[in-house]
C-alpha cells in the first residue's frame, strides 16, 4: 500500500474536499488531489463547474517551478448568421433582484477543462488517471448528499437546470428540485468519466465524443470539429509581483483578474497600513477608493490593450501606478452571482495547486447521454464587453478567475482563489491584506467582512461598528449598502496555508459552504 501524503485541501463542498483527501491518502501529490477534487466538483458542485467548462490551475512544485495552466474557454473559429442561432435570455431571480443571462447552443464556447486536467496530470501527476476519477465516479453513481448551498443554487438556476429532460432527470428526478438532505446522482457522468479515463483527452477533442458533441450543436450552435481539434492548453509563467516583500504569483493576461489584483495591491503598497485600524472609516474609504481607481485604470489602460503581449508590464509600470497612487485618500474618482468554484491544495512535499473553474450559469444544453452540461461563456455579458456575437474568432476569452499563491522563503505560504465573477479580484486582495497588513490568522483573514465598490455602489458586509458608515462620505454620489449577513456575493475564498507554526491549515469560506479536509501521514 502506498504511503499517505500529508496535506490539506480547501474547497466549496465537503465531498469535493474529501475527494482530494482520498487521493492524498492513496499516495498522490497536491496536483493529483486537485484534479480529483475538480472532477468531484463536476458532480457535487455541478451548478458551478463542469467538464463542459474551463478554468486555470496555478502550480508550484517541490522543485520550485511555477506554472500557470490556462484551460479556459475559447471562441469558435467561425461565425454564423444570428438568425440561425439558438441563443436567448433567461431571467434568474436572486431574491430581490432579477438578472438576465443568455443560454442556448450558441452560448457555448470551446470547453477546455478536460484538456486542462489531463495536461496537468501528464506534467505533474503521480497516480494513474483512472485512480483520480474514482471519488467522482462514486459520488455520481452511488450518490452524494445535497447540502443547503446546492439546494440554493438549484433553485436559483432552475430555469436552466430543468430546461431539458436530461437536466430534469439530474436535478428534479421526482418532478421537484432536489432539496437539502436528499441524494443527488448522475450515473451518465460516472460512465463518461470512466470512458475518458480509458480513452484520454483526445477522445473529447478528436474522437467519437467530439463528433457526438458537434452533431448535437448542428442546429443552432457555433462549434465545429475544427474548434475542438485546434484547442490547446496554454502553459506559461504566472504573473509575479512583490507585495511588502512577499512574492505573489497569480493569473497573467489575457485573463484580467490577476492583473487587477496586482494593480490594487501595488496601490495599497503605497499606504502605511500601520496607521489604519481594521473596519475604521479610513480602512473602508481606502479600500473603496482602491477598487474605484483600479476599475478606472482597467477601463482606460487595460481592457483596450488586453491581448497585447506587453500589457502586464505596461499596466503595472511604476509610471502608471504613481499616477493612480497620487489619488489615494484624495477626491474619489469619477468614472452577479459568479458560477465559479475554487480548490486549494498544499502537501508536505512542498507542492501547491490553486485551481479555479467555471461553467458560467450553464447553457442548458447537455451533451446527450453523458451527464455533461456545456458552458454558456458566449452568453456571459461580463465576458463579452463589446456585445454578444461580437467576439474575435479563435481567441481565449478573458476571465476574472485568479488562482493565487503567496510564496515564503522555503515553501508556499498561502494558496488561495475564489469564485464570484467581478468580486473575485476584490475578495482575494482583501484576504491578502487582512493576512499581511492587519496580521489576521488565516481563518480570520478569510471570514473577516469584505466590501466591494463598483458602479457607484459600495456593498459592505456586517461590521462590528456599523455607525462608521454614517461618516463615510463620497463626493461622487456613491450609495452605501450594508448587508445583514455575509453572502456569496462577496466571493468564496477557499485557502490553505503553511503559517509560521509549520502546521498545514486550511479554511473553506462559509459564504459558499466551503470545507476543509486534512490527510495526516504517519510519523
Amino acid at each position: 500500500m502506498a504511503q499517505k501524503t500529508q496535506g490539506v485541501i480547501a474547497a466549496g463542498h465537503p465531498q469535493t474536499a474529501e475527494a482530494g483527501r482520498l487521493i492524498l491518502e492513496a499516495g498522490g501529490n497536491a496536483f493529483d488531489a486537485a484534479i480529483a477534487a475538480v472532477l468531484a466538483a463536476c458532480v457535487v458542485e455541478s451548478t458551478l463547474t463542469s467538464l463542459g467548462g474551463g478554468g486555470f490551475l496555478l502550480a508550484h512544485s517541490q522543485n520550485q517551478e511555477n506554472r500557470l495552466f490556462d484551460f479556459f474557454c475559447q471562441t469558435p473559429q467561425r461565425k454564423k448568421a444570428v438568425a440561425d442561432l439558438d441563443f436567448g435570455p433567461v431571467d434568474l431571480n436572486f431574491g430581490g433582484a432579477v438578472q438576465t443571462f443568455h443560454i442556448g447552443k450558441a452560448s457555448i464556447a470551446v470547453p477546455g477543462l478536460v484538456a486542462g486536467l489531463f495536461t496537468v496530470h501528464q506534467q505533474l501527476g503521480r497516480l494513474p488517471f483512472k485512480v483520480l476519477i474514482e471519488p467522482a465516479v462514486d459520488y455520481a453513481r452511488r450518490g452524494f448528499t445535497v447540502n443547503a448551498f446546492n439546494a440554493f443554487t438549484y433553485r436559483l438556476l432552475q430555469p436552466i437546470l430543468t430546461h431539458t429532460a436530461e437536466g430534469q432527470a439530474i436535478y428534479a428526478p421526482q418532478g421537484a428540485l432536489l432539496e437539502a438532505g436528499e441524494t443527488g446522482r448522475c450515473p451518465a457522468l460516472a460512465n463518461t468519466l470512466e470512458y475518458l479515463a480509458q480513452k484520454g483527452a483526445r477522445e473529447f477533442y478528436q474522437g467519437d465524443l467530439a463528433h457526438h458533441l458537434v452533431a448535437s450543436l448542428a442546429d443552432g450552435g457555433y462549434l465545429t470539429l475544427e474548434d475542438l481539434q485546434t484547442y490547446q492548453v496554454w502553459v506559461r509563467p504566472p504573473l509575479a509581483l512583490t507585495y511588502r516583500g512577499h512574492r505573489l504569483l497569480t493569473n497573467p493576461p489575457p485573463s484580467s483578474g490577476g492583473s487587477l489584483i496586482a494593480f490594487a495591491l501595488k496601490l495599497l503598497e503605497a499606504v502605511d497600513m500601520t496607521t489604519i485600524r481594521l473596519e475604521s472609516v479610513e480602512h473602508l474609504a481606502l479600500f473603496s477608493q482602491i477598487m474605484a481607481l483600479t476599475n478606472q485604470a482597467r477601463n482606460h489602460h487595460y481592457d483596450p490593450a488586453i491581448y497585447q503581449s506587453d500589457i502586464a508590464a505596461r499596466f503595472l509600470s511604476e509610471k502608471l501606478l504613481k499616477q493612480y497612487q497620487a489619488h489615494l485618500l484624495g477626491p474619489f474618482p469619477s468614472n452577479k452571482l459568479g458560477s465559479t468554484t475554487h480548490i486549494s491544495v498544499l502537501d508536505q512535499e512542498g507542492n501547491a495547486a490553486s485551481v479555479t473553474s467555471s461553467n458560467g450559469e450553464g447553457s442548458a444544453h447537455f451533451l446527450p447521454g453523458t451527464g455533461i452540461m456545456l458552458n454558456n461563456m458566449l452568453g456571459e455579458a461580463d465576458l463579452n464587453p463589446h456585445g454578444f456575437h461580437q467576439w474575435a474568432t479563435g481567441q481565449r476569452l478573458s476571465s476574472m478567475m485568479a488562482p493565487t499563491l503567496l510564496l515564503g522563503e522555503q515553501r508556499p505560504e498561502l494558496v488561495l482563489g475564489s469564485g464570484g465573477s467581478n468580486r473575485i479580484r476584490t475578495a482575494l486582495w482583501q484576504v491578502i491584506s487582512h493576512y499581511l497588513d492587519f496580521g489576521l490568522a488565516l481563518p480570520e483573514a478569510v471570514t473577516q467582512s469584505r466590501l466591494h465598490w463598483e458602479d457607484y455602489h459600495l456593498n459592505v458586509e456586517p461590521l462590528k461598528n456599523p455607525e462608521v458608515l454614517e461618516i463615510l462620505a463620497f463626493q461622487d454620489g456613491t450609495q452605501v449598502h450594508l448587508w445583514r449577513e455575509q453572502n456569496m456575493f462577496f466571493g468564496g475564498v477557499h485557502a490553505v496555508g503553511y503559517p509560521a507554526s509549520g502546521i498545514l491549515e486550511g479554511v473553506g469560506d462559509p459564504r459558499r459552504a466551503g470545507a476543509v479536509q486534512h490527510c495526516y501521514a504517519p510519523g
